[in-house]
């Protein structure tokens, strides 16, 4: 492994780098490749990086830290469930909860209504888990998160015709307009329901938190790549903010193209 520098004496200086993890490091719910991991690596020998995900630690542990690799050692920046939770070389920051904000009463009203759509949704297959409760976010699934690989793939040709995930959203966005909720579409079988403003966009809280020796913030270059940067996309917000330079990518190969292109790797 390439020697890593602090994280001021990189050789691109006031840069950072962010990466969606799904279909962008890495296939959806699979490990990162070889490859992959070997193009951060030198990377990071040169800028500063990091990851921002919805899913929790946990699954991104499973995806990116092979071989039982700790994820943390491997970026600069974790940004798990879009930076409420987050880690700066290695240290965990301090996090926010989204029951403490939406509040019981009405995250019951709102969990209720999406168990009784899905239990009297007429689709191909059901499976378990339908809402996953995460520190940050809930995340909704029609066909359930316990789905194998091949149900995963097969739900996703599915949705894209049947629109079932696209049509609860709608659905909620009308019944709770005002919970103050983004409902964010992403990945092959769910979507993300969190308070507005709570999208990838927070994890750059923390990235404005980095200040050099005078006390100004260091960061002045954000790089963001990812796959789900049309607008509906979870990576649309961040995608398009004007703190950041958005990449969009096909594929973790079309990541592997456009980093080694544009970093000179």
């Amino acid at each position: 492994m390439a020697e890593i520098l602090p994280i001021q004496e990189r050789p691109i200086k006031n840069t950072i780098v962010l990466f969606d993890v799904d279909e962008t490091l890495t296939p959806a719910r699979r490990p990162a490749s070889p490859e992959m991991l070997k193009l951060l690596s030198d990377l990071r020998s040169k800028v500063v990086i990091g990851y921002v995900g919805g899913s929790d630690f946990s699954k991104q542990q499973e995806q990116l830290g092979v071989d039982g690799v700790n994820v943390t050692t491997l970026f600069d920046y974790c940004f798990p469930e879009n930076g409420l939770t987050a880690f700066r070389l290695g240290e965990k920051l301090p996090s926010t909860s989204f029951i403490q904000h939406v509040g019981e009463e009405k995250y019951k009203k709102l969990s209720t209504f999406i168990l009784h759509y899905i239990a009297d949704l007429d689709i191909p297959v059901k499976r378990g888990t339908f809402i996953e409760f995460r520190n940050g976010m809930i995340n909704v699934s029609p066909i359930g998160r316990n789905a194998s690989l091949q149900e995963r793939l097969d739900f996703w040709e599915y949705d894209k015709t049947a629109k079932v995930r696209e049509t609860l959203v709608e659905i909620l966005r009308r019944e709770f307009a005002d919970f103050g909720l983004t409902f964010s579409i992403g990945g092959q079988i769910s979507f993300d329901v969190f308070p507005n403003g709570w999208d990838k966009r927070y994890c750059l809280n923390h990235v404005e938190q980095e200040k050099d020796s005078q006390g100004n913030q260091y960061f002045t270059k954000v790089h963001f790549f990812g796959d789900k940067t049309m607008e509906g996309g979870n990576d649309f917000e961040i995608y398009t903010d004007p703190r950041v330079v958005g990449h969009s990518v096909q594929n973790p190969e079309d990541t592997l193209k456009q980093v080694k292109e544009h970093f000179g790797l």
